[in-house]
């Protein structure tokens, strides 16, 4: 079969208790990619199951295992697999068998014309339950509308990187969610494609509602790198004013209704508390704020990863 591309793909899948899984993906991964150059690089999570031991014991040559020392979440996988990829195109995509790897060649044709850095899909009828698309929905909503960057599914975790975008994008925390964000960012010309979905084959589903939480935190923190990374002072500056002028006029309608009305305003708690909320979230939004960009030069500067690797096999599971 003629391919798109004789350059070296890699595909990283981050896995967390996947030993169901993990065996019939690379099966299919292999049935998509005759004649395709290719690496699989699983990061195995710190799974509690045999997830590790499966992928040692497929002894196959194209498989390069990460193993993490802890459990570090999706978005920490995904940077130990793409630091360690060697691939012109880098492929991400979910453990769970709920991506279709045959939608990958699709993607790639699209790839390699060389006008778009990153082919991103579109869940095509969702096989999920509504725990699963009801965050998704609103979370995708939400990006959309505060970001004004109109990608339909900032949730599919099948996705086609060129080498250098997929390298630049420095994941921390949870911002797998955004990685389409952090690659427009980054200057990505991104095309979205309709791709297939399924069920889950097996094991269980490691998102919530909570999701939802965790999207509007993440998001707050890139729009300001976004915006007010080199000029804070706009922000905080404006907020600031916008407090005084609050201030002033509620400092204003106090004294007419003590000096003009007589009444005692000494015992109104409810003013005390309106105060205490916004500046106490004021307070918590730029700590949190400030702990990220304190995280950020920690590890830039001296180049350290946020991740630890304990070991990497290939094939049959002798070290890297």
């Amino acid at each position: 079969m003629s391919t798109v591309t004789d350059s070296l793909l890699s595909i990283v899948v981050p896995l967390y208790n996947e030993e169901d899984n993990v065996v019939l993906l690379t099966q299919k991964i292999h049935e998509s990619l005759p004649g395709y150059n290719y690496q699989i690089v699983y990061v195995d999570d710190f799974s509690k199951d045999r997830t590790r031991k499966v992928v040692k014991d497929m002894d196959d040559d194209k498989v390069h295992l990460i193993e993490l020392k802890k459990n570090y979440g999706q978005s920490l996988a995904l940077a130990a697999g793409i630091d360690y990829a060697e691939g012109e195109y880098i492929i991400t995509m979910d453990g769970d068998l709920q991506n279709d790897p045959s939608d990958i060649p699709m993607m790639l044709a699209e790839a390699v014309k060389g006008e778009f850095d990153l082919i991103t899909g579109i869940r095509q009828k969702r096989k999920d339950s509504l725990i699963k698309k009801i965050p998704s929905k609103i979370a995708n909503f939400l990006v959309r509308r505060v970001t004004k960057l109109d990608i339909k599914d900032n949730g599919c975790a099948l996705k086609v990187f060129t080498k250098d975008i997929a390298k630049g994008l420095n994941l921390y925390g949870e911002m797998h969610r955004f990685i389409t964000l952090l690659a427009h960012l980054e200057g990505a010309q991104i095309k979205q494609m309709p791709v297939k979905h399924h069920a889950r084959h097996a094991g269980v589903s490691k998102y919530g509602l909570e999701r939802v939480f965790k999207v509007v935190a993440d998001m707050m923190l890139l729009l300001f790198i976004r915006k007010y990374f080199q000029r804070p002072i706009h922000l905080f500056g404006i907020l600031g004013v916008l407090l005084i002028i609050l201030g002033i006029f509620i400092n204003i309608y106090l004294l007419i209704v003590k000096l003009g009305l007589g009444e005692d305003i000494g015992n109104r708690p409810l003013l005390i508390f309106g105060m205490m909320f916004i500046l106490g979230g004021i307070q918590l939004f730029t700590i949190g704020i400030v702990m990220e960009l304190l995280i950020r030069t920690y590890y830039e500067s001296q180049q350290k990863r946020p991740y630890r690797i304990k070991k990497i096999s290939i094939g049959d599971g002798k070290s890297a």
